[in-house]
């Protein structure tokens, strides 16, 4: 028996992965109901009532699980709510799970992983063959210590709800990642005055051209990676010009070495002098904030949309070969412990373009691995040799992304796809898997 933590979309995936070759599991989660971030409802989500996919729906979408197509291009979070609600209703995936249970520990007991779990205050121990680990990313809030005492509110964006908060306030927003972005657009209807300050320049992208979702543009012809950066960054520049041009900062790397921010709005309001750009702050004084380049302004409000901290509260640092100078644990492919085979990180993966699918045959090889192992084939015993080998390496696909914490568990989508499709075959090979037909969208 195995024990999948974790009924979000990546939990759903591991579950449905073990599902199809028969891999006896139980599932936890913290909440009611499956869907993870995803369900505004959970207390433990993240979510903000104005959020929508950043990605579009037919990039992100389970292959054998399409959503409908009177579902927006890129869906609002209610929207996605009712589709991993659906996912688990047609695969039959919430009799699998242990829902509004807390995992208060994993440790391992021989080669096997004792658990114990708390539900409606009453705590129980079991041990498992093995665990998959699939609680999401976007829990932990990093919050940055500030240079001074702020007098006004102060908070972060995994507390963000409603733009309410903003009304008649002066605002400032910290960092631009794509839920800054999309919060300092809320907010621009709502307070008196919004200003966004950068630390570093980003790129931005629109999400649509010419009608269409930007990422289901291209990729027909695989370029080389450095003519696809001049190429797609020149394509940019022509459509919404530089980030300079709207005050902001200009990156000081290449496009795609870091996450780009999909979202042409907060563009549109640099334009029109809604929101003010401001740069990296160097002193606050009660509700006085100084910027580096010497501009102060008072301010009711800041909040920190500084992104978040990989986080796994129930397991020890040194089980994940996470060693104390790195932002992540030191995994084959995010993925695979170097030296325990029935320990799975199941998710700890950012990429452009990746989509639920390709987080989905993440979650096939897992399955594959261990179905392989029970069997105890060869084909298990080298893939055994290739992950105590390799942990740790990047499959970066030659881009050189910037050394932040949210990027240490980025990957290249075509690299990481490749090579996933690449261990699936070996693994697969001589074993009778039977591919499931899509489900028509409803």
């Amino acid at each position: 028996m195995y024990a999948v933590i974790g009924a979000g979309p990546m939990g759903l995936a591991a579950a449905r992965n073990l599902q199809k070759l028969d891999i006896p599991f139980t599932g936890f989660d913290l909440h009611s109901d499956v869907g993870g971030l995803w369900d505004i409802d959970n207390p433990h989500s993240t979510m903000y009532e104005t959020a929508h996919l950043i990605s579009s729906k037919r990039m992100t979408e389970f292959k054998e699980f399409p959503m409908a197509d009177d579902v927006a291009a890129y869906p609002h979070h209610s929207s996605l709510k009712t589709y991993f609600q659906d996912f688990a209703s047609q695969f039959d995936l919430r009799r699998h799970y242990e829902f509004s249970t807390r995992v208060l520990s994993v440790e391992p007991a021989g080669e096997q992983w004792k658990i114990t779990t708390e539900r409606d205050g009453q705590q129980q121990t079991r041990t498992f063959d093995g665990v998959l680990i699939a609680n999401g990313t976007l829990h932990k809030p990093n919050m940055p210590t500030l240079p001074g005492e702020f007098d006004g509110e102060l908070m972060h964006s995994c507390e963000y709800r409603t733009p309410d908060v903003f009304k008649g306030k002066r605002v400032l927003i910290v960092g631009c990642g794509n839920s800054g972005a999309d919060i300092a657009v809320d907010a621009v209807h709502h307070a008196k005055s919004v200003d966004i300050s950068l630390r570093r320049g980003y790129y931005f992208l629109p999400k649509f051209v010419k009608g269409r979702p930007i990422d289901t543009l291209g990729g027909k012809v695989k370029l080389p990676r450095p003519l696809k950066q001049r190429i797609d960054g020149a394509m940019i520049r022509m459509i919404i010009g530089k980030p300079s041009d709207y005050g902001l900062p200009d990156p000081d790397y290449r496009l795609y070495e870091s996450h780009p921010v999909v979202n042409s709005l907060i563009l549109h309001h640099l334009g029109h002098g809604d929101i003010q750009a401001r740069r990296d702050i160097k002193k606050i004084e009660g509700k006085q904030v100084t910027f580096t380049d010497g501009q102060r302004k008072e301010y009711d409000l800041i909040l920190m949309s500084t992104g978040y901290l990989l986080d796994y509260p129930f397991i020890d640092r040194q089980h994940l070969n996470w060693p104390a100078n790195q932002d992540a644990p030191q995994l084959y492919m995010n993925v695979f412990h170097p030296a325990h085979n029935n320990l799975f990180m199941m998710g700890m993966i950012e990429a452009a373009g990746l989509g639920w699918e390709g987080r989905n045959q993440q979650a096939r090889l897992v399955a594959l691995y261990i179905r392989r192992q029970q069997q105890k084939a060869e084909a298990a015993k080298a893939f055994d040799t290739i992950k105590r080998e390799r942990a740790g390496v990047t499959l970066d696909g030659g881009y050189d992304y910037i050394k932040l914490a949210r990027m240490a568990y980025y990957v290249n989508k075509d690299e990481y796809l490749r090579t996933l499709a690449e261990h699936i075959t070996e693994l697969q090979s001589g074993l009778e898997v039977e591919e499931p037909t899509p489900v028509p969208a409803a």
